[in-house]
């Protein structure tokens, strides 16, 4: 056999058939391909075979969150094929829900919306003018007004003093309760758990009151994270008074 010839059938057996397609039928076959193509586009985007039936919503874990508000927010997103769904604005509508601060939203074939959701978590409660408490979380965001403080979340507290008084021009009240609220959401797990308010007296003085008549004097929010460092460092002492004002210099009392 020369090299690079096809090689030749073996002696005494017929030759394999080549099937050849007409013109003919090489377009029937683009036909029916299309027609199955355009059937399951049929199927999928415009009938109601794959409509979404449900939401199943993952994620709701503090009790104040159900399902059905969160199914609301999509709207008539719940209705029509699935295939159809916009995910990212169903995921927008979710998060506009005030208690979620993130949402991920996928497609659960054949007929199911799936949502999970991270729900805000509040690290103080500020009263407000007519004696309710808004629960707010570690960004200063706002998500709930209740009549009663939420068990285990500090209570911001302004106690300003004359110099506070006549440093508002420069500090106002908006800028010391996010003060406290930055102070809040940076404190240790245990020592959070102990938290019963967060009084502010000045944007440098803020401190924290815990059960059992203990107090820690925070000082500004500025180097929170240090603090709270140090602050766990020295809960392992007993006393009335810790003092991380000034995080490299800490002091303990009483």
């Amino acid at each position: 056999m020369v090299d690079g010839a096809a090689p030749a059938d073996p002696p005494g057996e017929p030759a394999a058939p080549r099937i050849r397609l007409s013109r003919r039928g090489v377009v029937v076959l683009c036909l029916l391909g299309a027609l199955v193509a355009g059937s399951l586009g049929w199927l999928v985007f415009l009938s109601s075979v794959l409509d979404v039936r449900s939401v199943a919503v993952q994620g709701l874990d503090s009790g104040h969150l159900g399902q059905d508000e969160v199914a609301r927010a999509l709207g008539g997103l719940r209705q029509g094929p699935l295939a159809r769904v916009d995910l990212d604005e169903a995921r927008r509508r979710v998060e506009s829900v005030p208690r979620v601060a993130k949402a991920e939203v996928w497609r659960g074939w054949p007929h199911t919306l799936r949502v999970k959701v991270t729900e805000r978590r509040a690290v103080a409660a500020v009263r407000t003018e007519d004696g309710k408490f808004a629960q707010v979380d570690a960004g200063g965001f706002t998500f709930a007004t209740e009549a009663a403080a939420p068990a285990g979340v500090p209570v911001v507290d302004l106690q300003l003093g004359q110099q506070a008084n006549d440093a508002l021009a420069v500090f106002d009240r908006t800028a010391l309760v996010q003060a406290a609220i930055t102070v809040a959401a940076g404190l240790p797990p245990e020592v959070a758990k102990r938290a019963g308010a967060v009084q502010v007296h000045s944007w440098d003085d803020v401190r924290v009151q815990l059960s059992g008549g203990v107090t820690v004097r925070w000082g500004s929010p500025e180097r929170t994270a240090r603090k709270a460092v140090v602050l766990t460092a020295l809960m392992g002492r007993k006393a009335a008074n810790y003092d991380v004002s000034a995080p490299d210099a800490p002091a303990v009392s009483g």
